[in-house]
């Protein structure tokens, strides 16, 4: 009786360590992706930085024959990508309750919300009347949106990975590391968007 007691005691601390290890190892994980965020933030904040110099010292900043730029569909085309940060994050609540079917859906809906951003920026992209070497104002406008749009077609695809993901069996029972820094990738993405319509299009 005694020696199945204590070899019952002994067996808890291994569990508990286990438990410990996994939780730090996401812990890890979740602090070198914030990581890599901040230094991705420290890009686009350097291009952000170049932007308002060569605005606010460049003459005659808008290519000839450009008066400047139409604002109403990049407008909804923000507000639809700004909402994805709240689809996405529902997907995340969807997870932890272990609602699959929801978590699925609300993370199609994010993927569908982003590829209509990049379908509307490359309308946009058509239909403008300058390139990429007109100059500093145009060869700034496609760095900053087309770098930005690297990043959304990155998040879209970091999504269907972890959809597909979600149709393996017990996939996630072991933690939600993937799902949490995808979700956190697309906020950035989302912020840093702001950022850009307020330099690009409000700023005029």
């Amino acid at each position: 009786m005694d020696s199945s007691i204590n070899s019952q005691e002994l067996q808890l601390p291994d569990h508990h360590t286990g438990v410990e290890h996994e939780h730090d190892e996401e812990g890890n994980k979740m602090f070198g992706f914030i990581v890599f965020l901040l230094s991705e933030s420290v890009i686009f904040l350097s291009f952000f930085a170049g932007y308002i110099v060569y605005k606010t010292t460049t003459p005659n900043w808008l290519p000839p024959g450009v008066s400047g730029l139409e604002i109403k569909d990049p407008a909804i085309n923000t507000v639809i990508l700004v909402s994805s940060s709240f689809v996405i994050y529902l997907a995340e609540r969807a997870l932890q309750n272990h609602n699959l079917t929801g978590f699925r859906i609300y993370l199609g809906a994010t993927m569908a919300m982003g590829s209509y951003f990049l379908l509307g920026q490359a309308i946009e992209w058509s239909n403008l009347e300058f390139g990429f070497t007109s100059g500093v104002f145009g060869g700034m406008f496609y760095l900053l949106t087309g770098f930005h749009g690297l990043h959304v077609l990155t998040g879209i695809v970091l999504q269907l990975m972890i959809f597909v993901r979600s149709f393996f069996p017990g996939n996630y029972d072991s933690g939600h590391f993937g799902v949490n820094a995808t979700s956190l990738f697309w906020h950035f993405v989302d912020v840093i968007w702001i950022v850009l319509f307020i330099l690009i299009y409000l700023w005029q």
